[in-house]
């Protein structure tokens, strides 16, 4: 199950999504996100639907790598589509006790589990085909202009991508504490709901020391590079919007435009 969490893993490749600048990954992929909310008739869904399957292909990635990353969360979708199906106010299509299935339920369900798998395959497009390195920079090259108002940009840039290159990190150390506990004979899965709890604490306890080492570590190896912050830092490769996101921002226009039509079109041509 750990292995299968791909939140913030970087698969290398040198395809068109992967040249694009990080500004206008991180840009589009807030964009899509928000179009994810603006669909609501089938043809919506299927448009955003091909949208990213388009994208994954133009990101030349493995399919069985971006289906992995709905895996982990395949119990809050289903959960979210069962509750939405048996609460769901209007015509009643099956009725036992308490339980009612209405058409209504069932179209809104499906239509939350669609919007849960597109925002976990957009985000798990971007972590893939951005570096930690470059996501960093894209994200303090978006904050800066906050830089005026007191906001640390390079401070919280820094820190989110941290957080997210350590995801991966953490899963292998937790998978390899629970493989090493239960060779001492712990029992993860027998017992009920507080008995479960209480025998994660062999893993939550040496996990929580293991990560404040890796911290201090970090720190450390900071500090002894003369790390002082974003303050008369300069990189390597600057950022530069090219042709290609010019391509990528009107491709991400036209998917808005195109959505906005399908919601709103009968109203405006009605004016």
């Amino acid at each position: 199950m750990l292995n299968d969490i791909t939140l913030g893993q970087y698969y290398p490749g040198n395809s068109f999504l992967h040249k694009l600048d990080p500004r206008t990954k991180i840009l589009a992929t807030f964009f899509f996100m928000a179009a994810v909310f603006i669909a609501e008739s089938a043809l919506s869904y299927g448009i955003l639907l091909a949208f990213v399957f388009i994208v994954a292909f133009m990101a030349k990635l493995p399919w069985k790598m971006l289906l992995k990353s709905i895996k982990p969360l395949w119990v809050i979708i289903i959960l979210t589509l069962g509750i939405h199906i048996f609460t769901g106010q209007g015509e009643p299509l099956w009725q036992w006790k308490m339980f009612t299935v209405t058409r209504e339920g069932i179209v809104l369900g499906v239509k939350m589990s669609l919007r849960l798998i597109l925002l976990l395959l957009i985000s798990s497009l971007l972590t893939f085909t951005t570096s930690p390195i470059v996501l960093t920079d894209g994200i303090e090259s978006l904050l800066t202009p906050f830089k005026k108002i007191g906001v640390p940009a390079h401070e919280l840039a820094m820190m989110m991508t941290i957080a997210l290159r350590f995801i991966p990190t953490l899963l292998e150390e937790t998978d390899r504490i629970m493989k090493a506990q239960s060779a001492r004979g712990a029992d993860f899965s027998s017992g009920n709901l507080i008995q479960r709890a209480k025998n994660m604490l062999p893993i939550l306890i040496p996990l929580f020391i293991s990560s404040f080492r890796r911290a201090d570590e970090l720190a450390m190896a900071m500090e002894a590079r003369c790390y002082r912050g974003g303050k008369g830092r300069t990189r390597m490769h600057q950022l530069v919007y090219g042709s290609r996101d010019g391509v990528a921002a009107c491709g991400m226009a036209v998917l808005i435009l195109v959505l906005c039509i399908l919601k709103w079109g009968g109203t405006l041509w009605a004016i």
